[in-house]
């Protein structure tokens, strides 16, 4: 492990300094998904700071879900779900295609009418009924997202038959879609997002705006997601005409 060690020149707290060094060997990749961080005492020993302060840098991760404390065995580090930027799948086949369980806690699943910003995205009337589908993602029992779809209620199947995946239920009417957009920007955590992810507030996130469609144009779905920055990877495919 690279140093970690705190810069005793600032006045940001030693145990934080630290803790955000490990995250960022993490997010990098120079720490693996169910590696085990060093030892207590071996960490100790690279940074030159007490016990005490370690135990409060490795709190903040566990607080954050980038590592779990496993009793008698050590730190580990939790893993992080990879999404193919160019890919128009769900978060359900994206996570089972990496081997993973997913879950989902749900918010709401309810008819409603569409705002006037939903409306004109959507290519409908603000009378038309609507599904809203708000959830909380999980990944082996863990929260990595929240989920909020508004899809034209037409194209999906009765309520009562949507399930996990989103795009299962457009797929049984024969509406899942073919082509999309999806627009990604960093922010921080508001405090209900923060709860419903279990990280503290103001904790990096990514939201994702994605935009999907019908062979012939028609819109079926906007999604707006807030995903945990410590969990998730975007990863883009790039051809030759990207690159030109």
């Amino acid at each position: 492990m690279i140093n970690i060690s705190p810069d005793k020149s600032l006045a940001t707290p030693h145990y934080l300094q630290i803790a955000k060094k490990i995250r960022a060997l993490i997010t990098k990749g120079d720490t693996e998904a169910g590696e085990a961080l060093p030892s207590e005492r071996e960490l100790c020993q690279i940074t030159g700071v007490s016990r005490v302060t370690i135990r409060k840098a490795l709190d903040v991760l566990v607080a954050n879900r980038v590592v779990e404390r496993k009793h008698g065995s050590g730190t580990y580090v939790l893993p992080r779900i990879e999404h193919l930027g160019s890919s128009l799948n769900g978060f359900t086949s994206n996570a089972q295609t990496k081997g993973h369980n997913p879950q989902a806690i749900w918010i709401v699943k309810a008819y409603g009418t569409p705002t006037t910003e939903e409306a004109a995205i959507l290519q409908i009337s603000e009378t038309d009924k609507v599904v809203r589908l708000g959830r909380v993602r999980q990944v082996e029992n863990q929260p990595v997202a929240i989920e909020h779809a508004v899809v034209p209620a037409r194209l999906l199947p009765d309520i009562d038959d949507i399930k996990e995946s989103l795009y299962q239920a457009l797929e049984m009417m024969g509406n899942r879609p073919v082509k999309g957009t999806q627009k990604v920007r960093a922010s921080l955590a508001n405090p209900t997002e923060a709860g419903l992810l279990a990280v503290e507030e103001f904790s990096e996130v990514l939201r994702i705006e994605r935009r999907s469609f019908l062979q012939d144009g028609t819109p079926v779905e906007l999604t707006r997601s807030a995903y945990h920055g410590d969990k998730y990877d975007i990863v883009m495919d790039l051809g030759n005409k990207q690159l030109n």
